[in-house]
């Protein structure tokens, strides 16, 4: 049996490193060229190499998002990239780009290639090409399910790896190759530039009437007619894994270190099989999400219906990262705006559901106070348990 992955991501340094201690085996991020969240996630070619060192130092890995569509006149640069992250020594690079594969596999022939989704790869024929290119992984296209995925993995070389997400956002268009941004926004979804619009709400307007919009639901905020449901597989791994998954990857290189932990933290312990699969799936519920679904794995995606309620939803608050916690005391960094009596919820690799409330609090003055209001200052309070450096708090 193949080595299990859990694939996280992150937007910087400090989701990075909240992956890798909450239980990722591998970390995705985009660097500052040919990758899909350009705007506000890339990473330098600095910061690249000391991700990557620091991944290795804990027997980890990284790989670097280069998954843009590329046109003609970018081929130099992405041949010099791409050698600047093979020297840096990126465990892999994720593409979408044929010639961008081609290319690479030519130019830089040790730097190791994974299909990014977005090329949508779906059948065994496909794979074999990219296989025959040089190709270690192949991150299957969204819309298989398991049957498909489980005929897939009998068919392909015993060697070539399957990538699956396993948790998040899902683009409502196919393979995510969306154009309703560059439509609306002239800022083009594929080329990193996504402005979101299929999350934005949205009205009818009747021809003769240019300025009365009716909503195209009952309610005041009209409606997210186009804003697909969030991706939860936490209670199927088992299944993934008879169809011949080994990687499980989660989406969100721009989300917060908080809903990085709480997510790798709930598939770590399921993986590992070290906590109920109810509680775990319960976990998921602490961090914003649009309601859940399983996507296309049972078949195709559940619809949306006029009447469904797709707001984002979270019923817990990030509250602050642990700095140091001895002889009964626990220093944190807050993040949100706490009280003395509010109920702490502690996100630890150690156990799931470990509570307590804030008691005796003091701030960065070293002053009693009855709340914490100041982002990113340190505070301290009673704990009843020994926590670790770097584990989550987030109150009710």
């Amino acid at each position: 049996m193949k080595k299990l992955e859990l694939l996280a991501p992150a937007g910087d340094m400090e989701c990075l490193k909240t992956a890798f201690k909450f239980g990722a085996d591998a970390v995705y991020i985009g660097g500052p060229f040919m990758q899909l969240r350009s705007k506000v996630t890339g990473f330098t070619i600095e910061d690249i190499a000391e991700a990557v060192k620091y991944a290795h130092s804990l027997n980890k890995k990284l790989y670097v998002t280069v998954n843009s569509f590329a046109k003609d006149q970018e081929f130099k640069e992405i041949v010099e990239y791409g050698r600047k992250l093979k020297d840096i020594n990126v465990d892999a690079v994720i593409v979408s780009d044929l010639g961008v594969i081609s290319v690479l596999r030519s130019q830089v022939p040790d730097l190791e290639i994974h299909v990014s989704t977005q090329a949508n790869c779906q059948n065994a024929f496909a794979a074999k090409v990219y296989y025959d290119l040089g190709v270690k992984r192949i991150v299957i296209a969204r819309e298989m399910n398991l049957e498909e995925i489980k005929n897939f993995s009998k068919i392909i070389p015993a060697d070539l790896e399957i990538e699956a997400f396993v948790h998040g956002a899902m683009c409502m268009a196919y393979s995510g190759r969306c154009f309703i941004s560059t439509y609306l926004t002239n800022r083009s979804g594929n080329r990193g530039e996504c402005t979101q619009p299929c999350r934005w709400r949205y009205h009818l307007v009747e021809q003769t009437r240019p300025n009365e919009f009716f909503p195209i639901e009952e309610g005041e905020k009209g409606t997210t007619l186009l804003s697909s449901r969030d991706m939860k597989c936490i209670d199927f791994l088992d299944e993934l894994i008879d169809a011949g998954v080994t990687s499980f990857k989660i989406e969100g290189r721009m989300k917060s270190p908080y809903y990085v932990a709480t997510v790798v933290n709930a598939y770590r312990h399921a993986i590992d099989k070290t906590a109920p699969t109810e509680l775990l799936s319960k976990e998921l519920d602490a961090v914003s999400h649009r309601p859940y679904s399983s996507g296309f794995y049972f078949g195709e995606l559940e619809r949306y219906m006029p009447d469904d309620d797709m707001a984002y939803k979270q019923d817990k608050v990030f509250a602050g990262i642990v700095k140091k916690c001895e002889n009964g005391k626990l220093t944190i960094e807050q993040r949100n705006y706490f009280k003395e009596g509010d109920v702490f919820e502690v996100i630890s690799t150690k156990s799931i559901g470990l509570n307590f409330e804030v008691k005796n609090l003091y701030n960065s003055n070293n002053e009693k106070v009855d709340t914490a209001p100041h982002p990113q200052e340190l505070v301290t309070m009673d704990c009843p348990f020994n926590l670790e450096e770097g584990d989550i708090l987030r109150k009710r």
